[in-house]
């Protein structure tokens, strides 16, 4: 008798079945991370990242991909999708390892509960995503199994195997990364004030406004009382507080003071206004969080009393 060489799978129904639903499931999940990281991204430029320079405009970029890409994924079922998908929430979470390590447009990142919780659900949707989009066809005849690759820019054998262990490598690079990230201590400042507290003033952007004793611009919270800071935590990780007795140089004017926080550390007033500086400004001579809504509140650049 003459063997059939159809083109339909030769497993089982029952195995069958259970092979679509695991893989629709995958395919699921993926959509779901790039849901649920689109959320995280769209709930932090409500709560303040919209006013932060360039940041704010391509978290509302991410926000607008992310759900975009997610229901094409589940609606369209396509393998391409599925690998753009991938790319996306991979370049997403390169941008939050490179804020924490350095700074991106200007803007530097510190660890948060928010950030961490998307780094990790960025590495599981790639995950998931390029493993679908590069599942192993079902058992057919070569030319259907070569028609079912070919939503795929590449379905040779050996490149799809190479892709395979290709976002293997990325995804255990991508977990390493954040990892170390967070094992680090990092999301100290560099531009806070020391013990000494020197405070001057300096003219940026045509405003004399107040710095300290490396030029870094000094800021204040609205909703600081004088005798109360109202930052602490993830909001003094951004804007550390200036510490210690103020030393002010000569020529400024204004009266300056101090505060005890809750953690019993000294902290300088200016005006009656708590003094910070901002993660965000990677040199002297920069006020990039000036009038920036972050931690609950409205920030501005510490203007010199004429």
């Amino acid at each position: 008798m003459r063997r059939n060489t159809g083109v339909m799978d030769q497993s089982p129904p029952h195995v069958r079945s259970m092979s679509v639903m695991t893989w629709r499931l995958v395919r699921l999940l993926g959509g779901a991370a790039l849901v649920a990281t689109g959320a995280i991204h769209l709930d932090l430029y409500v709560t303040g990242y919209s006013t932060i320079p360039t940041i704010g405009p391509l978290f509302l970029l991410q926000v607008i991909s992310a759900f975009i890409l997610a229901v094409a994924i589940v609606a369209l079922s396509n393998r391409l999708l599925a690998l753009i998908g991938a790319g996306f929430l991979l370049s997403t979470l390169v941008g939050y390892l490179l804020s924490l390590r350095f700074s991106l447009f200007g803007f530097r990142e510190v660890r948060t509960t928010a950030g961490i919780v998307a780094g990790i659900i960025e590495i599981i949707g790639f995950a998931l995503l390029t493993a679908w989009a590069l599942r192993p066809a079902a058992r057919r005849s070569p030319v259907v199994e070569a028609s079912s690759q070919r939503t795929l820019p590449f379905h040779g054998p050996k490149v799809v195997r190479g892709a395979r262990w290709s976002a293997v490598v990325l995804a255990v690079l991508a977990s390493l990364s954040l990892g170390l990230q967070l094992a680090n201590s990092g999301g100290a400042s560099t531009n806070s004030g020391g013990a000494n507290a020197v405070v001057k003033a300096t003219s940026i952007h045509g405003v004399k406004v107040l710095t300290n004793k490396r030029g870094f611009t000094l800021y204040w919270f609205v909703p600081d009382t004088s005798t109360k800071s109202s930052c602490y935590s993830t909001c003094a990780a951004y804007w550390p507080p200036v510490l210690g007795n103020p030393s002010p140089a000569t020529g400024v004017a204004g009266s300056f003071g101090t505060l005890q926080r809750t953690d019993k550390t000294t902290q300088v007033t200016y005006n009656g206004h708590p003094l910070y500086t901002y993660i965000g400004d990677s040199a002297p001579g920069q006020a990039s969080g000036n009038k920036v809504r972050l931690n609950g509140g409205v920030w501005y650049e510490m203007k010199v009393s004429k």
